[in-house]
This record gives structure tokens, C-alpha cells and sequence, in this order.
């Protein structure tokens, strides 16, 4: 760069950063929702950021447009030395663009140190190249839960997912919200039941899932591109809207079960889907908050069972804030073994966006102070210190202004940055033991003795 020139200090398309209100908004959800994980005994876990990109592409085509690829920039003498090395193939790595698959990797890696059934929460960041679009980022937060076992996993585990999620959202207090719930085996057997082709299945299930984005129209128009007959897309159509009570779905699906051909896998997925309901509602859910909505197939082929996509109630143009589901083959990948597998995952930093814009949420204080101490006299700096640290101890957050500046900009400055209450002690107050506590939200001010100021710093802050 030649002298002179100007740097470019903008953040990169996609890449957000945080003011500390946004920060610690961030922080005090993933609080929450790390308290909710290990309230059910899930346990914490880091993988790289980097991984092998024959990893990441190991199962199908699942991220193979939005990887991130990433080389070293090497000096031109080591460059030449890395090119003679052929480092390429099972050398090339990536940044991860989701959990899960960087995750079977983990489990194949640590096989023999892990308890089974194995679960485990990430709040990683991932990467993904995709288009930087409003609420959409190419480096983004994600809080995720999995539970694998070896060979069979219970379909309790499924049912857990709705309660955590339900656990989740009603601690941030977001509103209303609804998790839709369906088995990915109950559109295959339905599809197979309609004659459909099993090498056109997996495509005519990523074009349902895309039916809220699109419209019916324009699924009618992806499943004829398909060689799809017009009257299985409208057969198609009309099973995606069944809809109802919880319990009317199933025995409607039962129904069809029981009178359409070649139904065995159909069978298998309403069956599956009666008992991770039944296995939600025991766990205490509120009936308001889950329903089976059979347009629901996620768009990641490794799904194979059950499958959920959380909505925001009067908000769904926000799109799902929580989804997830069942996988049957994914670690097998690695290991060649059965390894069954059910998760969730939060985008989180997409989320905190939208609520942020759609004003559901709002950033908390710039900072986690509560109270200041102000700076009446510099010689009584000895006496602030003392006060500082005593009111830490009791576990009330303090700053200590060691600036001397007119009390009135001490109260501004504290103002500012969301904090409540300044302590001012002048000589007369620090002869008595005593303080003035000032309240910057109502203007009140009181005597507090110097050993009562904790207790009432932590009253008045409940």
C-alpha cells in the first residue's frame, strides 16, 4: 500500500460487529438459553472453525455453494513451497457453515472418550458465502443442541426439542410463538403411496418445504418440472394443507394410512409422530404451542424423521427462529455405523436482528454498571475505592469515576450509559459514614449511611 492511501475500515458485506447494548443483549439471551440446554443435561462443546472441506461435503450437497474455502497468505518463498507440496485434496479446508455436520465429526473423533446417548450444545459462530441480505449474515451465531446415540435413539429425545424450544422463548418473553412439528417419513410414504419415483422424492420434499416462500402456484409449477402429473402436485397440495387440531391431523393421517396403497413408511411416520406428541404434551407444553403442519420438511437432505420449525406468531414474515430435526445417517458417514441423531438450532445473531427491527426486543444498557461512584474530591479517592469494592462485593456492578469533572456532567456521563444510581460522597458525608444516593430514573435522592448502602442499592434495584 503506498503512503497516503486510505484503508478501507468498514466492516465486510455480512460480517456483523456489536455496539456494547447490542453485545450484552447477545450475551443475556445466550444466558438463557444455555441455562434451558443444561437444565436438560446437555453439555458443552467447541469444534474448529476450520475444518477439512471433504468433511463438510461429506454428506451430499450440503453447503457446497455457501463454503467458505481458506488458505493461508503466505509469503512468495513459502508459497512456492506449498504449491511443490500439493497440499490440495484432504489438505483443503473450510470455515464450518453449520453445526451439525462439523459435529459427527467430533463424535467419529472422540468416539471412544464419549458416554452415549452423547448431548451436547454449541454456541459457535459459522460462515456461510451466501448474498448478505437484510437479516441474512455470512458470519452468524448459532446455538445448537444434539442428542446421538449408537444404533437407536428414543423418540423421547424428539419430544424434548418442543419443551426446550417452549422453555426458550418464553424466558426472552418474544410473544406468541408456534412450533410446527412433522416426520419426514409420513411425505415420503405419502409420496410413495401416489407412485412417485424414489429418485424424485427428496426433490418434490424440498419443493414442499418452500411452499410458504413461494406460493401454491408456483409449487404446482416446480413439481411439473419434476415430470410430476398434474393430479398427483394437486393430491400433493391437498395433503400439505390438511389441517386441524392436533388430533384431528393424526386421525385424519391415520386414515390415509390405513386406506391408500403401499403406506408401510406412511405408517411408520404418523406412528412416530403420535409418540413424539404424546411425548410433548406429557412434558408439560402448553397445546398453543406445537401443532403438526405437514408442509414442514426442512431443507437439509439429512433429515429423515422428525422435523420442526418454530414461527413467531403475528410476525411470520421473520421466518422460523428456531428449527431442527431428526437424522438417522449423518455420523454414519464417518464411522460406518448407525448413529442416530435429533437437534435444534437458533440462529441467533439473525434473530436478535429481527426482533431488534421489529422492536419485539430492545438492546439493554451500554453498560453492565449499576451504579457509579462520582468524584466529589480527589484527596477522597482512598474513601470511593473502599466504597466501590464494598458495594462489588455484595454483587452490585460499579464504576468509579477517577475523572474530576462538574458533578452535573458525572450524572450525564452515568446517564448515558444506563446506569441508575450514583453514590456521591463529599468531606462532610465521609466524615458522617455517610452517602447521597441519587437516582437518575426518578430524580430522587437520599442519606444512606456508608454501611447500609449496599442493601439499599440492592432494594431499591429489585
Amino acid at each position: 500500500m503506498a503512503k497516503g492511501d486510505k484503508i478501507n475500515f468498514s466492516t465486510p458485506s455480512g460480517f456483523p460487529e456489536f455496539l456494547p447494548s447490542e453485545k450484552r443483549l447477545e450475551l443475556y439471551l445466550l444466558d438463557i438459553i444455555r441455562r434451558v440446554f443444561e437444565s436438560y443435561g446437555f453439555t458443552p462443546i467447541e469444534t474448529p472453525a476450520v475444518e477439512r472441506l471433504e468433511v463438510l461435503q461429506a454428506k451430499g450437497n450440503q453447503g457446497d455453494n455457501i463454503i467458505y474455502g481458506i488458505d493461508p497468505i503466505l509469503p512468495p518463498n513459502r508459497q512456492a513451497e506449498r504449491d511443490r507440496s500439493g497440499e490440495t485434496g484432504s489438505e483443503a479446508r473450510a470455515l464450518k457453515f453449520d453445526q451439525t455436520v462439523p459435529l459427527a465429526a467430533y463424535i467419529a473423533r472422540h468416539l471412544n472418550e464419549l458416554t452415549f446417548p452423547f448431548a451436547r450444545y454449541q454456541t459457535d459462530v459459522v460462515f456461510r458465502g451466501e448474498r448478505a441480505k437484510d437479516g441474512r449474515f455470512r458470519q452468524f451465531r448459532q446455538c445448537d443442541i444434539d442428542v446421538v446415540a449408537r444404533r437407536e435413539l428414543s423418540l423421547l429425545y424428539d419430544a424434548q426439542m418442543p419443551a426446550i424450544i417452549t422453555e426458550i422463548f418464553e424466558a426472552i418473553n418474544i410473544g406468541d410463538f408456534l412450533i410446527r412439528i412433522n416426520n419426514r417419513k409420513v411425505l415420503t410414504g405419502f409420496f410413495q403411496s401416489l407412485g412417485i419415483a424414489e429418485n424424485q422424492i427428496k426433490s418434490c420434499i424440498g419443493i414442499v418445504d418452500t411452499l410458504e416462500k413461494i406460493g401454491e402456484s408456483k409449487v404446482k409449477q416446480d413439481l411439473e418440472k419434476e415430470e410430476i402429473a398434474a393430479e398427483q402436485s394437486q393430491k400433493i397440495i391437498e395433503f400439505i394443507k390438511i389441517d386441524g387440531s392436533v388430533d384431528e391431523v393424526l386421525d385424519k393421517l391415520k386414515h390415509l394410512a390405513q386406506n391408500l396403497p403401499e403406506t408401510e413408511q406412511l405408517s411408520l411416520g404418523v406412528t412416530e409422530l403420535e409418540t413424539v406428541i404424546a411425548g410433548v404434551r406429557n412434558l408439560g407444553v402448553a397445546e398453543n404451542r406445537f401443532c403438526i403442519d405437514l408442509s414442514i420438511a426442512r431443507g437439509l437432505d439429512y433429515y429423515t424423521g422428525t422435523v420442526y420449525e418454530t414461527t413467531l406468531l403475528g410476525h411470520e414474515a421473520l421466518g422460523s427462529i428456531c428449527s431442527g430435526g431428526r437424522y438417522e445417517e449423518l455420523v454414519g458417514v464417518f464411522l460406518g455405523e448407525k448413529m442416530p441423531g435429533v437437534g435444534i438450532s437458533i440462529g441467533l445473531t439473525r434473530l436478535i436482528s429481527r426482533l431488534l427491527k421489529a422492536g419485539i426486543l430492545n438492546t439493554l444498557a451500554a453498560t453492565p454498571a449499576q451504579v457509579m461512584v462520582v468524584n466529589m474530591q480527589e484527596d477522597l479517592m482512598p474513601t470511593y475505592l473502599k466504597v466501590s469494592q464494598h458495594l462489588r462485593q455484595a454483587g452490585i456492578n460499579v464504576i468509579t469515576n477517577f475523572d474530576k469533572r462538574p458533578l452535573g456532567k458525572q450524572f450525564q456521563l452515568a446517564d448515558k450509559q444506563g446506569i441508575q444510581f450514583c453514590v456521591i460522597i463529599g468531606s462532610e458525608e465521609a466524615a458522617a459514614q455517610k452517602s447521597s444516593l441519587k437516582d437518575l430514573k426518578t430524580g430522587e435522592q437520599v442519606e444512606v449511611l456508608l454501611e447500609n448502602l449496599a442493601e439499599e442499592v440492592k432494594r431499591r434495584l429489585k
